[in-house]
């Protein structure tokens, strides 16, 4: 497997976001799969500055993360999908884990 997949306990603190690093480091990777209980709570809200800390440390890092987020399940604040494309190289919110294990393996 060339990604990590974090499990429910690890939680992320913007100024930190060292669980994905440390994951992807021990297992010699550059790619995590995650889900929206693995990150912040304000993560998803661009408002609380969260995620553009967090993104910026991935992309520092050169690493590629998905996030799995089920239809419904995560409230994104309006201008989210835009900040979200505009990282695309680095991080991308998938359906399923399935889409995102592909999109991690490519």
């Amino acid at each position: 497997m060339n990604f990590v997949e974090l499990d429910s306990t690890r939680m992320m603190k913007p100024a930190g976001a060292t669980p994905v690093l440390e994951a992807c480091l021990a297992a010699q990777v550059r790619r995590a799969l995650v889900y929206p209980k693995n990150l912040t709570p304000g993560f998803f809200d661009l408002s609380s500055g969260e995620a553009g800390e967090i993104l910026q440390k991935f992309r520092s890092w050169r690493l590629r993360v998905a996030v799995v987020c089920e239809p419904g399940s995560v409230r994104f604040s309006t201008h989210f999908p835009e900040i979200a494309g505009e990282v695309r190289d680095v991080f991308r919110i998938f359906d399923t884990a399935e889409d995102a294990r592909q999109w991690l393996s490519e």
